[in-house]
């Protein structure tokens, strides 16, 4: 056979080793490219779950706080009370006062932050029920409506004389300006606690710990 057309044969086209090399290559370039977008992918769903989660919070947050600068003290009923599980609150709404309930309580994953809000009272003695069954809340009534998933270590502190303290030790006492009964006499006044400077929240949540204070508004 002649050089020429040898030579010829060759540039006619690929040999299976070459076709077989090159769709080698293009299946190695297509995998690392394939990588490359699901790493990009999975980076942007990751970032707009955690855009997503921070404004969740951010709106929890400015009902917390909504909350405490309408507190009410009636002097019918504690105006805050912390119990370790949930703190309870008296604020003025449209229409009276409403108990509003905050919580942490166990689940299976890990535990959910809750809030509750009752009617709006306009009579003390409603208001002194109502205070009375918000004491045997579970967590599934209505109006109770979870906040975040996989809260834990919920802690407050309040804000007395200049130092932050446990709400559940005693706190500063006053006598209450509900009237003594008619007719009695000689009664000592009702001590009742003060309301706080201003109340520091601590939870965890995600395994991120989360620490908010608010100052309350002179009553």
């Amino acid at each position: 056979m002649k050089p020429q057309a040898a030579a010829a044969r060759r540039s006619a086209g690929f040999t299976l080793v070459e076709v077989l090399i090159a769709l080698l290559l293009m299946a190695i370039l297509a995998g690392l490219a394939w990588q490359a977008m699901d790493g990009i992918l999975r980076a942007r769903d990751s970032s707009r779950d955690s855009i997503d989660r921070s404004a969740r919070l951010s709106t929890v947050l400015a009902q917390w706080e909504q909350d405490l600068l309408a507190l009410h003290d009636t002097e019918h009923v504690p105006p805050l009370a912390f119990d370790g599980q949930t703190l309870r609150l008296t604020r003025r709404v449209e229409g009276g006062v409403a108990l509003v309930a905050w919580s942490v309580r166990a689940n299976v994953n890990g535990g959910v932050w809750q809030r509750w809000a009752g009617p709006a009272f306009v009579r003390s003695g409603d208001l002194q029920e109502g205070w009375v069954r918000s004491l045997q809340l579970l967590g599934n009534e209505p109006g109770h409506v979870t906040l975040a998933e996989g809260a834990s270590q919920w802690q407050l502190y309040f804000h007395r004389g200049g130092q932050w303290s446990n709400p559940q030790s005693s706190g500063n006492l006053a006598p209450a300006a509900v009237p003594p009964p008619t007719g009695a006499s000689g009664v000592p006044p009702v001590l009742r606690e003060v309301l706080p400077d201003a109340v520091r929240l601590q939870i965890t949540i995600g395994g991120q710990l989360l620490t908010r204070d608010i100052a309350l508004a002179p009553s």
